[in-house]
């Protein structure tokens, strides 16, 4: 299973406040010029350290190019976007028809890119004995339906539920396709007692002390002080586990895509930058983070 290192996103983070400073605040000199553009990009925290990744060998490989990155949600992002103080908009969900009719009113056309995919990985501490869950357990879990482990076949302690907050992509995604199994007409909500956490990070470091505790996070935030469930569609099975194999042969059921909105059709030095993220180069960034690669 992907996993990256705290020391790969403790660099990635740096190189984010590099990055926003310079966008901010160029620094000519004859050895260093300003950049010739700058293409400002924000949103989902799932794909943030992705998103810098690109960024930096982007940078690298065209110093021309500034690039300046941050975090904050995909509803923050796509805000950002109709707002237009951002060229691309990070989002870990599909945008919502009232965002986009939003964004239409505001004379922005949204256009979306699918730019990498990503399986959503159910997680529990590593001594809790329950191996695998099956779609409706999990809903019934985080609506308050299921409360403790012995009804999952675990020991005969209470479950604690993590979530990410409400303006997370992961959030939203979660709730639609998992809590309410996919079903638009669907008005379940998250268990009162649900803890929200802010971050990808916060759900895996609360997973790695407190045994009775169930989170989810994308894939490429997993690491191994945690355990990952095999998932299945129906009590039937098959049970699986996240992977990019199990991801691209849709046999892993909470899979998505990752995309960037740009405002309108991309030009020039954006359509350029995507272009170069989809690209081989691109993609192997992606799989070097654990996500999945476009037709990967």
């Amino acid at each position: 299973m992907p996993t990256h290192s705290a020391k790969r996103q403790t660099s990635l983070l740096a190189l984010g406040l590099l990055l926003g400073f310079c966008a901010c605040a160029p620094s000519p000199s004859p050895t260093n010029p300003v950049p010739a553009v700058t293409i400002v990009n924000k949103g989902s925290d799932t794909m943030v350290n992705l998103a810098l990744a690109w960024a930096e060998a982007y940078h690298a490989a065209r110093p021309s190019v500034n690039l300046s990155v941050t975090g904050g949600g995909s509803g923050t992002g796509i805000a950002a976007l109709v707002n237009r103080t951002v060229d691309l908009a990070n989002a870990s969900r599909a945008i919502k028809p009232e965002e986009r009719a939003e964004a239409e009113s505001r004379g922005v056309d949204s256009i979306e890119h699918v730019v990498a995919r990503d399986a959503i990985a159910v997680i529990v501490h590593r001594d809790n004995p329950v191996q695998q869950l099956t779609l409706q357990q999990i809903s019934d879990i985080y609506s308050g339906k299921i409360n403790r482990w012995s009804e999952v076949g675990g020991l005969d302690k209470p479950i604690v539920r993590l979530s990410r907050e409400t303006n997370s992509g992961t959030h939203v995604y979660f709730l639609e396709q998992v809590l309410r199994l996919g079903n638009p007409d669907d008005r379940t909500l998250f268990a009162a007692d649900t803890l929200l956490l802010p971050s990808s990070e916060g759900i895996t470091t609360e997973l790695g002390y407190n045994e009775n505790a169930i989170g989810y996070d994308g894939l490429g935030y997993v690491t191994d002080a945690v355990r990952v469930l095999a998932i299945a569609r129906s009590s039937q099975g098959p049970y699986t586990r996240p992977s990019a194999e199990t991801v691209n042969n849709d046999t892993y059921p909470i899979s998505r895509d990752l995309y960037m909105y740009s405002a309108g059709q991309a030009e020039g030095e954006i359509l350029a930058y995507l272009q170069w993220i989809l690209s081989p180069e691109g993609q192997a960034i992606v799989a070097d983070l654990g996500f999945v690669p476009v037709g990967g």
